[in-house]
């Protein structure tokens, strides 16, 4: 039984979702998004309340109960709140900076790395060691996030590199002497 599918998802105020087939689209204050969904999940409207249903116990519709309740809800907060995610830059001479619309990274490299914001993401630089992306899709919040991290992912032995704010990253020992 999934648990996550079970649960019901309250629709906030300002919040409009509208259902079409297969296809969810959700309208609110931050933007609007539009997802298409797996066509066996029964998706029921009552007042302000979503609730998700699978056809049957196939191991199939299992996976897609929780996954599909998960979609909507996401959607449902970033058309609401709004994404975010944090990222901390470590090393000397490792900066970022805003120039116009792209953003320069410099990690390390013989060169400066360039990234072009995307549609409906938002990257800030408040201090060069700090990058906050911003959005209203959780998954390209995600994706903008972890491709900024491999530019240059922290290492185990003094730190240096991209890491989210919240990572814990597992420090280890250099060499001993004999």
């Amino acid at each position: 039984m999934s648990r996550i599918g079970l649960k019901p998802i309250e629709i906030p105020e300002g919040v409009e979702v509208t259902f079409n087939d297969n296809t969810v689209t959700v309208k609110g204050p931050k933007g609007e998004l539009t997802r298409e969904l797996h066509q066996d999940m029964k998706i029921n409207t009552e007042d302000n309340i979503i609730t998700i249903e699978r056809p049957s116990d196939h191991k199939d519709h299992r996976a897609l109960h929780g996954t599909t309740r998960s979609l909507i809800s996401n959607m449902i907060e970033g058309v609401h709140k709004g994404f975010e995610k944090s990222l901390e830059i470590n090393g000397v001479g490792y900066r970022a900076l805003k120039q116009g619309d792209k953003i320069v990274i410099n990690a390390g490299y013989s060169h400066p790395v360039e990234l072009e914001q995307r549609d409906g993401i938002e990257i800030d630089v408040p201090s060069n060691a700090q990058v906050i992306v911003k959005g209203i899709d959780k998954e390209l919040v995600g994706a903008v996030a972890a491709n900024i991290r491999a530019i240059r992912p922290p290492e185990p032995y003094k730190g240096k590199g991209i890491r989210y704010a919240n990572e814990y990253l597992r420090r280890k020992e250099g060499k001993t002497a004999k």
